[in-house]
């Protein structure tokens, strides 16, 4: 397994994390002894990372992770986060210190645990002043409650914001080949403090697993029948670009085949040579899923290979870099 560095923390995490979006319920029911397993064998392998939220299900995700870790909770680094899923509040979210105090002694008690290693702030809840926010998050440190704090989607301008008060050790954001948009501001800046990076999304969403066809067909209450959010996800599986998109994997496959490998390596592989990122995220429910991922990371792409890559991309006028707002205002 490779490992790096976390930030300014004193925690090192392994490459690859062990997403937990899907524990949720996210694509159906979750099978506690089939992610109990994948869990441990992930630990096996090296996985040392474990990103949650309580917003992943209603806290369904922080307590089957909190179980499956079992007393191996102690050998990991468990990432969650706070401040969305108020119905009351604009957006839905709440960051005020009384949210954020709720919120972490919920999710220690989902997750059987009297600390966690880091908790991010899930999305910006610009309605409640970032110094109140970066003061509770500081508070629960010095508590003991918390190892490091950051957080997740946030602008470059609202990191500086946050930064006047308080330090930010860890940010999460997504990044895959279709997603670029934060290599332009928000990595360079990260690199340049320190700060530690945490990516979701790397196989954009199923897109890069290369297994959908021109016939794939999503459920009505899945996302993606809808192409999701484009501020979230460059709306990837918007109609209008979807079968365009499936041409891309397609002129990808080679290049991963040359290499003895499938999509999601190539996928992984291309999120993990960007040298801010500290660790890509990617649900895994199945000791198969644990297996073939982290046999993922015994490679790297060459120089030549990168260019190959981006002329795919550019020959179908693919724009990686949109100018669409992570988080735009309602």
């Amino acid at each position: 397994m490779e490992y790096r560095r976390f930030g300014p923390t004193d925690m090192t995490v392994s490459a690859l994390g062990f997403g937990c979006w899907e524990m949720g319920g996210t694509y159906g029911n979750v099978d506690g002894s089939e992610i109990a397993a994948a869990v441990d064998r992930a630990i096996d392998l090296g996985v040392n990372c474990f990103d949650t939220a309580p917003a992943y299900g209603r806290g369904e995700s922080e307590s089957v992770l909190g179980r499956a870790l079992g007393s191996r909770r102690k050998d990991v680094v468990v990432v969650t986060k706070c401040g969305v899923g108020y119905s009351d509040r604009p957006k839905g979210r709440d960051s005020r210190m009384v949210a954020i105090f709720g919120s972490v002694e919920e999710s220690l008690r989902n997750l059987g645990t009297d600390y966690l290693d880091v908790l991010l702030i899930h999305w910006p809840d610009v309605n409640t002043p970032f110094e109140e926010t970066m003061h509770a998050l500081d508070s629960l440190v010095r508590d003991g409650k918390v190892r490091a704090v950051g957080v997740s989607n946030f602008t470059l301008d609202q990191i500086r914001e946050c930064e006047g008060y308080r330090s930010v050790d860890v940010v999460q954001y997504g990044l895959n080949m279709f997603d670029r948009r934060m290599e332009q501001e928000i990595f360079p800046y990260c690199q340049q403090q320190g700060t530690g990076v945490m990516v979701y999304g790397p196989l954009a969403f199923g897109l890069l697993s290369g297994t959908f066809t021109a016939d794939t067909r999503f459920g009505n209450n899945d996302w993606r029948s809808t192409g999701g959010r484009p501020g979230w996800n460059v709306g990837v599986f918007a109609e209008e670009h979807f079968q365009r998109n499936l041409q891309v994997v397609e002129e990808l496959k080679p290049i991963a085949g040359a290499r003895g490998k499938g999509m999601p390596h190539l996928a992984l592989r291309w999120v993990l040579s960007n040298p801010a990122v500290s660790v890509a995220l990617v649900g895994m429910r199945t000791v198969q899923e644990v297996e073939d991922n982290v046999s993922g990371l015994e490679w790297a792409l060459s120089g030549v290979e990168m260019e190959q890559i981006d002329d795919v991309f550019a020959r179908y006028g693919v724009d990686t870099h949109p100018d669409i707002v992570i988080d735009p205002p309602e």
